[in-house]
């Protein structure tokens, strides 16, 4: 009787003791794709920016003090339009200096040339000699030649009178302002940036690595496309400029494209579309079938005899938008699992996930009466 209750009192403990038996792995259901024989194509975004064509820095030819500016940031101006203003007393006073010294170069040579005339005649007469002519004569000549470069240089200086006022050489739209009513300027100091009206560009950098291939397009005509920021337009675009150094701070190269005459603002921001040639065994898979382990990019391959799944490294060539593509390690007619990877485990069975049934809608509710109890049945009843 002892052993009896010693040995109920060991069986719980024995039964604690016992390994609870393994939990069978759930067998998931996974979004695939089984994968195309056609060749991919990449498609390189790259973010632009519009300008315009030709971007003048005016300034003024003279020097002087700034005393107005009629323009503003992005007010429209025609060609011969004033746009700002030196003061001009000092080049009036250099104007009036220039015609006073035309003036007295005038009256030298006038007077030169009376006494040149009668200097011929005392000649002629026998009363100077040969050499005393050839003076009056070779006096005469120079007093002409001081009367053309007075003539010349008054002339300039209504000129210089003329650049007191900065006007636009063509139609277009003030980009920006570099000086201020105030200031003492230099001739050659930039006043204003003129974006002129005609043509656009989107300019754009690329990495050095892409420089060649947009290199092979340019000047071919509608080579890129161009999409203006919130629209899906697309409008065809030519590379017309490649920088030829790479810029300092970026080590970029700029790209300029010519997308013609068009209504987008200066400044926009679009996209520009280059599309890299199609390659033969890339394939295109979403960013949600890749994932990383050991250091490498892989992907989940569906064995459709058993429903397994299993581990295939593969190489990435790039992305776009989101999309991947994968230049190795796959081929046609394989099934890729396309979502839920971190979820998996090699050799973990699987199931093909099956979009649910659209819900029926909902019919007429059937309303079932009950008829009103007869007399004989109430009898009955009761």
């Amino acid at each position: 009787m002892r052993y009896f209750l010693l040995l109920l009192l060991t069986l719980p403990a024995l039964q604690a003791c016992t390994p609870a038996p393994p939990q069978q792995e759930p067998v998931r259901a996974v979004r695939t794709m089984v994968l195309q024989s056609d060749a991919a194509t990449l498609q390189h975004e790259y973010a632009a920016e519009v300008r315009a064509r030709t971007e003048s820095r005016l300034a003024f030819r003279v020097g002087g003090k700034l005393v107005r500016r009629g323009v503003d940031v992005g007010s429209t101006v025609k060609a011969g339009q004033p746009l700002a203003q030196l003061d001009p007393a000092d080049l009036t006073l250099g104007q009036d200096a220039a015609r006073a010294a035309l003036a007295a170069a005038e009256a030298q040579l006038s007077l030169n040339e009376a006494e040149l005339k009668r200097y011929r005649e005392l000649r002629d007469q026998g009363f100077i000699s040969g050499l005393e002519f050839e003076r009056r004569e070779a006096a005469l000549k120079t007093s002409r030649a001081q009367a053309e470069q007075m003539r010349a240089q008054a002339g300039m200086q209504v000129n210089q009178a003329g650049y007191a006022v900065l006007v636009a050489d063509a139609p277009g739209v003030v980009t920006a302002v570099e000086a201020e009513p105030g200031a003492v300027l230099a001739a050659g100091t930039p006043v204003l940036r003129l974006a002129h009206d005609g043509p656009r560009d989107a300019v754009f950098s690329v990495p050095e690595d892409r420089l060649p291939a947009l290199r092979a397009l340019l000047g071919r005509s509608g080579a890129l496309k161009m999409k203006p920021w919130g629209s899906d337009q697309l409008r065809p675009a030519t590379v017309r400029e490649l920088a030829a150094a790479a810029d300092p701070v970026t080590r970029t190269f700029q790209v300029k494209a010519d997308i013609g005459a068009t209504e987008l603002r200066l400044g926009q921001t679009a996209t520009v579309l280059v599309d890299a040639p199609p390659q033969a065994g890339v394939f295109k898979l979403p960013l949600t079938a890749v994932f990383e382990q050991g250091g490498r990019a892989q992907v989940w391959l569906v064995d459709p005899a058993r429903m397994t799944v299993r581990a295939q490294a593969v190489a990435v060539a790039g992305a776009e938008g989101n999309l991947v593509l994968v230049a190795g390690g796959l081929a046609a007619g394989q099934r890729v699992v396309t979502a839920g990877v971190h979820t998996l485990t090699a050799g973990q069975t699987v199931r093909l996930y099956a979009e649910p049934a659209a819900a029926l809608p909902p019919g007429p509710t059937t309303v079932v009466s009950t008829p009103p109890a007869t007399a004989a049945s109430s009898a009955a009843s009761r």
